[in-house]
């Protein structure tokens, strides 16, 4: 039943309309594994009409798979009673067309076929078979609603929704499946009956991000900290072999994105398209581009324009919280270094230099993924912006160069220097930064020639502390402790 579906509010409300439309729709969902696709799918429909759901083998033959299909048109119209393998999957659509052509047209039928690459190997026929069946016929039948679900989703995007073959313009409607955003991680928890502050909230979200899955692990009654341990650095910890795991289910040749992703997690800046190709070795040019294509449409990374630099050169930036944590703090302990610290790795890594890094590059990634909740924190979510990096990099001993975390260019002629700070308490600006923020504010404006008028802008968990150098350095804040309290209302302050 949809009641038990927390959130997913706006794709709720779409399934709502294609369940209650007039013609027949076919509905394409992705998203990367363990995010809640099949949960969505099977909670809201299940109970709507007859409900097939097929759900793809990884790495089985065509046989194995045909014997599944068997097996679940057997249970939903034969009541069980075994019937024959079909040969093929053009026999096997031929007689699922048979059975739902005896459905009442006044009844809905609902195919949902999960894991659609690892039923549409190569030379399978499966998509030869799927395109013929919907196009002579599921098409006609108003009563039809066809769904086809994949982890990979640059797979799906190239296969289904992008297909210049058999599956052109046949989809109807798609409908791309994300973690859930640090607010509604919160909403998530919190309807689980477990409560934390919004740094402990934060601190998980840094570590695990918002995937459906990793957060049914969370225990009510335990730290950040904790859960953290036990789900990272324990032996049999859901998420201390997670990383290869995924990569692997969602990539053909995972070896060549997980050099992507590692030289991205050591570089909080971002990398160019050059210089990604320098540090992996990978072949410049149809290879690197493919990897980072579906790095990006899988929601691993992001790719964001340089302030005046035009469109063509981009920096890349890792924004998938699980692979930076992995990639930080996982990957490079073994079970003997888990063991020698008695169960209690995470917390003795807290306060270390590392530590405080990791904090900095995680807290502005989460500040990255909601920029439309920061528009709107600012009061200008109708206001055209785009969002850019920007770094001035020297060309003499005697300069200085500046980095701005993020900048945001808006329509209206401003622009915003984004500062994101993550403390435990009030963030304090000392009479050294506030020079620094000076000279960077500076620099941008020599450089970059601008003639708009520049905000420096903080996002930080409790806001600036108002002392003597305040005003020289924030003219405005954002307080992230006030953006989960309204979820993506955030409250924004100035001097």
């Amino acid at each position: 039943m949809d009641s038990q579906i927390f959130g997913r509010d706006k794709e709720k409300e779409r399934l709502k309309k294609i369940y209650q439309g007039k013609e027949a729709a076919f509905l394409a969902v992705y998203g990367r594994r363990r995010v809640g696709k099949t949960f969505l799918i099977k909670e809201f429909f299940q109970d709507k009409g007859v409900f097939f759901h097929l759900t793809g083998l990884k790495g089985e033959k065509t046989s194995t798979q045909l014997k599944g299909f068997s097996i679940e048109l057997s249970d939903v119209f034969f009541q069980g009673k075994k019937q024959e393998i079909p040969k093929s999957w053009s026999d096997a659509m031929t007689e699922l067309r048979y059975q739902l052509e005896k459905i009442p047209k006044d009844q809905k039928a609902i195919l949902f076929f999960d894991e659609l690459p690892w039923l549409a190997s190569p030379k399978s026929g499966f998509l030869e078979a799927l395109d013929h069946l919907w196009n002579r016929y599921l098409s006609n039948m108003r009563n039809m609603i066809l769904i086809v679900c994949g982890s990979a989703a640059s797979w799906m995007i190239r296969k289904v929704i992008d297909d210049r073959g058999g599956l052109h313009g046949r989809i109807t409607h798609q409908m791309p499946l994300f973690p859930f955003t640090i607010a509604e991680t919160q909403g998530f928890l919190e309807g689980r009956e477990i409560f934390l502050s919004t740094m402990q909230l934060t601190e998980l979200y840094m570590a695990i991000g918002g995937v459906a899955k990793y957060l049914t692990y969370v225990e009510k009654g335990r730290s950040a900290a904790e859960i953290i341990n036990e789900l990272c650095f324990q032996r049999g910890g859901p998420l201390y072999t997670e990383f290869h795991r995924l990569f692997r289910s969602l990539f053909n040749h995972y070896e060549s994105h997980i050099p992507i992703v590692r030289a991205l997690s050591k570089k909080r800046m971002g990398l160019t398209y050059r210089e990604i190709a320098q540090e992996t070795d990978l072949e410049d040019g149809g290879t690197l581009t493919g990897r980072l294509r579906e790095l990006e449409e899988s929601g691993f990374i992001t790719s964001m324009s340089i302030f005046g630099k035009g469109k063509k050169e981009r920096l890349f930036c890792l924004i998938d919280e699980y692979s930076l944590f992995y990639l930080t703090w996982i990957e490079e302990h073994s079970f003997a270094d888990l063991d020698e610290s008695n169960g209690n790795f995470w917390m003795r890594q807290r306060e270390t230099s590392k530590w405080r890094a990791w904090k900095g590059f995680a807290f502005e990634r989460i500040c990255l993924k909601n920029i439309k909740a920061i528009k709107k924190a600012l009061g200008i979510e109708e206001v055209m912006t785009k969002t850019s990096k920007w770094m001035y990099r020297p060309t003499n001993k005697e300069e200085k160069g500046a980095e701005i975390d993020w900048v945001m260019e808006r329509g209206d002629g401003c622009i915003h220097l984004f500062e994101a700070k993550y403390t435990e308490s009030d963030y304090e600006i000392k009479k050294e930064e506030a020079q620094k923020l000076r000279e960077k504010r500076n620099i941008f404006k020599r450089e970059t020639k601008t003639r708009k008028t520049i905000f420096t802008t903080f996002v930080t968990p409790f806001g600036v502390k108002q002392n003597t150098y305040f005003a020289e350095g924030v003219d405005q804040q954002i307080i992230l402790e006030k953006l989960l309290e309204v979820g993506a209302n955030a409250f924004v302050t100035s001097e």
